[in-house]
């Protein structure tokens, strides 16, 4: 019997959706019922990732794709992630903020999620929400990336189809070469292109694409690049052309390959969040206090106290 607050999702209703990504966020037990109840209506709805450098327009590009896919029909559900404070342990939430104009519109939800110090460009909630907006019956679910460094590359890991978001003028001249982002595109969308130095840009992805990928795999066929500017909309149709080529080229590819990867990606992220919450408890225990006592006293060293912890750990896991 499915419960009362998985019912209420399933009939897409936005207030049970929201409180049960909080739950989820917080890695609250009740969360874990619903999802699982979730989980055999998941499995139909596209998602598409945008990643890249802080600053590079990823909001701004996001709503505009939001518009292109409900002048469609489609229905849209985003997730965006935001830096977490290392001090206050807050966040901005800036990307709600963005994009205001959806907040009447039925056919959109927008979730904004800090990261709480979860590194890779996600929160660690984030493959719940996405199975919250799938089981919803969301059309297209948008996952928009904390601003990325080189190796922070998780969202590849759960989109269909990853945009990889670069701009001219951030003062690195080799911002392309990051292998991780190299690797990960299976669009590039070079923006601000109204900036100086936008074909330059555009000369560096493409040498850099031709030596990663030769090097990876021997591959001929490259990630297309297309140039945008998404404050005032030039360069989206193409955009949109593009994404919706590689959504068909995914059809044609062997589906259930495709759901083992997806889905050892998701059991391995499932098994780490609960791993880090229980690292959180048994590291806030009385008896974590009294290693760390130890080691200032002098009566133990870090190593050990640390094999001590580890051991704890494992016994609270039944492992």
């Amino acid at each position: 019997m499915t419960s009362p607050l998985a019912q209420r999702v399933l009939d897409g209703e936005h207030r049970a959706a929201a409180r049960l990504m909080r739950l989820a966020d917080d890695g609250a037990p009740a969360a874990r019922q619903a999802l699982t109840e979730l989980f055999p209506h998941t499995g139909n709805a596209y998602i598409l990732g945008v990643t890249g450098n802080p600053g590079s327009g990823k909001s701004t590009l996001v709503n505009r794709l939001i518009k292109s896919f409900r002048a469609t029909g489609s229905t849209v559900g985003c997730i965006a992630v935001d830096p977490t404070s290392p001090f206050s342990g807050g966040a901005i939430l800036g990307d709600r903020v963005r994009m205001q104009e959806h907040a009447d519109d039925p056919g959109v939800f927008i979730r904004s999620v800090a990261t709480r110090g979860h590194l890779g460009g996600l929160s660690r909630s984030t493959p719940a929400m996405i199975q919250i907006f799938d089981a919803m019956g969301f059309d297209v679910i948008i996952v928009e990336t904390v601003g990325v460094g080189q190796d922070e590359v998780d969202i590849v890991r759960f989109a269909d189809t990853s945009l990889v978001v670069l701009v001219p003028g951030l003062g690195d001249d080799i911002q392309a070469d990051k292998a991780g982002l190299m690797e990960i595109a299976d669009i590039f969308v070079l923006n601000k292109a109204d900036r100086p130095g936008i074909k330059r840009l555009e000369r560096e992805v493409r040498t850099m694409l031709s030596l990663h990928r030769a090097a990876a795999d021997g591959q001929t066929t490259r990630p297309p690049i297309c140039l945008t500017t998404a404050a005032t909309g030039d360069g989206l149709p193409l955009l949109v052309e593009a994404i919706d080529d590689h959504r068909q080229s995914l059809q044609r590819q062997d589906r259930r390959q495709r759901s083992l990867t997806q889905q050892a990606h998701l059991i391995r992220a499932i098994a780490r969040t609960e791993l880090e919450i229980l690292f959180e408890e048994t590291a806030t225990a009385p008896q974590f206090s009294a290693l760390v006592a130890d080691v200032v006293d002098g009566t133990t060293d870090p190593f050990t106290a640390a094999d001590a912890f580890l051991a704890a750990l494992l016994r609270r896991n039944d492992v």
